[in-house]
């Protein structure tokens, strides 16, 4: 009597995987949805950063005229229109010790009383 060999099933759907003996998967659609489901936690905590970065952005470029190289803009303002504070690509100190917060290539600078200096980040 032939030897019975122990059928292996997909990871992601379960059903018989026919093929080769090291197969895991029983097509391309299930191995590329077990790997994204697998990175889906990670994805999702970048995508959401990324998605918070771009807002940013797109609110201090809002706030600075295009004929404008600096805007002021109260914290109000910027937290009304949903901006986080929390979330900038980088951060400069200039030479006179302030340090500006960038999101890409626009940035504000805190004042005092709850007041941003807006500005972009000209090519060097």
């Amino acid at each position: 009597m032939p030897e019975q060999k122990d059928t292996k099933t997909c990871l992601f759907c379960k059903k018989p995987v026919k093929g080769r003996s090291d197969k895991k998967f029983c097509d391309d659609y299930c191995r590329a949805a077990y790997n994204n489901e697998l990175k889906s936690a990670a994805n999702n905590y970048i995508r959401n950063v990324n998605n918070a970065l771009g807002k940013n952005r797109r609110i201090l470029e809002s706030l600075l005229p295009e004929t404008e190289s600096t805007v002021k803009a109260n914290k109000d303002k910027l937290i009304e229109k949903g901006f986080q504070f929390k979330y900038h690509t980088h951060q400069y100190t200039a030479k006179n010790g302030n340090t500006y917060f960038y999101c890409y290539e626009y940035g504000y600078l805190p004042l005092d009383n709850n007041w941003y200096l807006i500005v972009k980040r000209t090519e060097e």
